[in-house]
């Protein structure tokens, strides 16, 4: 079944890979969290639920009865941003022979993205969804200057010890706002290296800047699956809604969740 009515559409197959390719190429440049998070899926657009289990759960039984314990059921939310093809526009580019402009399709992606992006660290209050910078239980390092002296170095290197004592061993990788990561941008006195570069040595180079954290914001989570990861039911991708005065109503969408099964695998810069 064409789920996204791509067949409505009076496109040909080589206008629709133009289309996927804008989309997919615009929203790669943009996505953080999917650069260190495990991706869970595709799942198809016809996963609508999805578990979340804590880490370390467990069946619980009596009286003849068996359930899981700590695990939540929810729903896989749909992310979306819509733009528009001109018929005029279209037909010009035909005519002449010119590439399709595509860049309302970009800027869709690229808001599809940002919206993930926000999903992932900050959660959706009014839909239950849990962030990392949001969920209970997650740990806290208080953050010293990070402009002027070895503040940055430090801060990281606790955090790291934190996560390793918490028995949270893998990849650990540090976020930061574009502020932050302009302040580890500065040589070491002593060291001949960029902080950035000291960090990264830390972490094995898991440094990432992140455009939708609010200024003066960091973290370092260790994103093994087994702690955390991003369900994807149906992956990013344009499809049809409707023709409207001749013109052509397209929407890029996703369906995604970030499921945070150990909280104390992350540690959040206060």
């Amino acid at each position: 079944m064409d789920y996204l009515s791509r067949g409505d559409a009076p496109f040909d197959e080589a206008l629709w890979q133009q289309i996927d390719a804008a989309v997919t190429g615009a929203a790669r440049e943009i996505m953080v969290a999917r650069r260190f998070l495990p991706l869970y899926g595709p799942l198809g657009p016809g996963a609508a639920f999805t578990k979340i289990d804590s880490y370390g759960k467990e069946e619980e039984t009596g009286e003849g009865f068996a359930v899981m314990g700590g695990r939540l059921l929810s729903q896989i939310p749909q992310l979306y941003e819509d733009f528009w093809l001109y018929w005029r526009d279209l037909a010009h580019y035909k005519n002449e022979g010119l590439p399709v402009d595509l860049s309302a399709a970009r800027a869709a992606a690229e808001t599809v993205a940002q919206r993930e992006d926000g999903m992932v660290f900050y959660g959706v209050k009014s839909l239950g969804i849990d962030g990392l910078l949001t969920a209970k239980g997650t740990m806290a390092q208080k953050r010293s200057d990070w402009s002027t002296g070895e503040g940055a170095f430090a801060d990281v290197a606790a955090s790291v010890t934190t996560l390793l004592q918490n028995g949270r061993i893998g990849r650990h990788t540090l976020i930061v706002s574009s502020d932050l990561y302009v302040q580890l941008q500065r040589i070491q006195p002593g060291t001949g290296e960029l902080e950035s570069k000291r960090i990264g040595k830390l972490i094995e180079d898991r440094l990432f800047m992140c455009t939708v954290l609010q200024p003066k914001t960091a973290l370092l989570v260790c994103a093994q699956p087994q702690y955390m990861d991003l369900v994807v039911g149906q992956d990013l991708r344009a499809g049809f809604t409707e023709a409207v005065d001749l013109n052509y109503h397209l929407r890029v969408l996703e369906t995604a969740l970030p499921r945070i099964k150990a909280p104390d695998a992350v540690v959040v810069f206060k």
